[in-house]
């Protein structure tokens, strides 16, 4: 019983789509309705924004972190096996991508499942973002180094200590990653899909920007005044 509400609880805070929130806090547009339509980090630094990128990365990874070494740390008060605190990072993962308090319109879980496999395992986490920084830089496709670190994932775990329960939850969310990113595939493959820091029609521009078009249009209406 203890379990389940662990797993619960881990569901809610992935529920939390900081990507929208932080969005509506800085006065930008929903990152639904721009871009690749992904409540993500990626796609809000398409906003223009990169201080909301970044918060959302931050966020989006910690709520896949904190429950992951929440579990851990009750894992001897409550008797819980490695399996216990597996799947509450899973669940976490989950909710980012079916967030009930954003009806169920999530993200592709990159940060968040950075985040739970750096508490599961640190080296695992650190190995499998190393694997996304070098595909990242060397392409400056954010969705296909998502997959590769996605792919290299379970594989990490068990070549380096071997088969457990620990890995079949890491594998589903590798799995439930790579299908996510189904729409990127296609367009990868066709060439059209999106360079990380490339900005997005229908974003809001950045706060200077709006500053500077705002001094412009108020310039030109006192030129147009004084003809």
């Amino acid at each position: 019983m203890n379990s389940l509400v662990a797993v619960l609880v881990g569901y809610a805070i992935g529920s939390l789509s900081f990507a929208v929130i932080v969005s509506r806090l800085m006065g930008l547009n929903d990152p639904r309705s721009y871009g690749s339509g992904n409540p993500g980090a990626t796609n809000v630094l398409r906003s223009g924004n990169r201080k909301a990128a970044i918060l959302t990365l931050v966020f989006d990874a910690l709520k896949g972190y904190v429950p992951v070494l929440a579990a851990l740390w009750l894992m001897p008060r409550f008797g819980w096996g490695e399996s216990t605190v597996a799947f509450v990072g899973l669940a976490a993962f989950l909710g980012h991508l079916w967030p009930v308090f954003f009806s169920f319109q999530g993200g592709k879980g990159v940060a968040t499942a950075a985040g739970v496999l750096l508490a599961i395992n640190p080296i695992l986490g650190a190995a499998t973002l190393g694997t996304w920084l070098i595909v990242a830089f060397f392409t400056r496709y954010s969705s296909l180094a998502a997959i590769v670190a996605a792919l290299f994932a379970p594989f990490y775990q068990l070549l380096i200590w071997g088969p457990s329960l620990m890995v079949l939850p890491i594998a589903i969310m590798s799995l439930l990653l790579v299908w996510r990113h189904e729409a990127n595939i296609r367009k990868l493959m066709a060439g059209t899909e999106s360079r990380i820091g490339q900005k997005a029609a229908g974003a809001a521009p950045a706060p200077a920007a709006q500053a500077s078009s705002h001094s412009h249009s108020h310039h030109h209406a006192k030129r147009k005044g004084k003809h």
